[in-house]
């Protein structure tokens, strides 16, 4: 596992200059290795979002190094030239909202990733189909978004976020719209995505019936993690 999942070392981000310059991560250090599910979690403006944003190459960080997979993606300034395909294909994105495009069936907004980054149709709808099946949600293929349950809709996104195998997967309150028992199943079925494929994944929560499953949790406060061990409940 060495050189994999995700390594963050002294990650810092700054809002403005001089008197009004505002410190939203400060000297930020964490881990997840492959396979691996770790809570993020912390008040509103504790900098949950801006680590995320730093993570997910969507803001520039002030300064740190941050590795996905085997590669170092920004040491004291970007390493990745193209930061829209590294967002394509080295990080899995998971939102609250499914995000769903209305107007293409379930097999085409799982494919539609992949086939930006140039995997020829048929392959790309092989890995739709194999990861909607793994996520027991195969006989929806052909459905259109607007026909699917929101846990239904919350499987797809989450397929939509490992097609295209990336290393690593940022969770952003997956669980926030739905009951207990689908928010359970949403984060037993991230546990199983981890393992099966290898993949290291963060989940901001402030979700607190899923919060005793996570074996490892980060707290951020004022812009610095302190990690812990988690309950690790119901995932062995």
């Amino acid at each position: 596992m060495v050189g994999k999942g995700i390594r963050i070392e002294g990650l810092r981000k700054r809002y403005g200059e001089g008197d009004t310059a505002v410190d939203a991560l400060k000297n930020v250090d964490m881990r997840v290795e492959p396979g691996e599910v770790v809570g993020l979690i912390g008040p509103s403006g504790s900098g949950k979002s801006t680590l995320l944003k730093c993570l997910g190459a969507v803001i520039d960080p002030s300064g740190g190094r941050m590795t996905l997979g085997d590669e170092v993606i920004y040491d004291e300034g970007w390493k990745v030239r193209d930061l829209r395909a590294l967002r394509r294909d080295k990080i899995g994105f998971v939102f609250q909202a499914p995000y769903l495009i209305p107007f293409l069936d379930v097999t085409d907004n799982v494919a539609l990733l992949p086939m930006l980054a140039g995997v020829a149709n048929g392959e790309a709808r092989a890995r739709a189909l194999e990861l909607l099946t793994a996520l027991d949600v195969q006989h929806r293929a052909r459905a259109m978004p607007s026909q699917l349950s929101g846990g239904e809709q919350q499987r797809v996104a989450i397929a939509r976020g490992l097609v295209n195998r990336p290393p690593v997967i940022l969770a952003d309150e997956p669980t926030a719209p739905l009951d207990s028992e689908r928010a359970m199943a949403v984060i037993r079925i991230l546990n199983d995505m981890a393992r099966r494929f290898e993949t290291a994944i963060i989940v901001v929560t402030h979700d607190e019936k899923i919060i005793p499953t996570f074996k490892r949790i980060y707290h951020i406060r004022d812009g610095v993690t302190h990690e812990e061990a988690g309950e690790g409940r119901g995932f062995e």
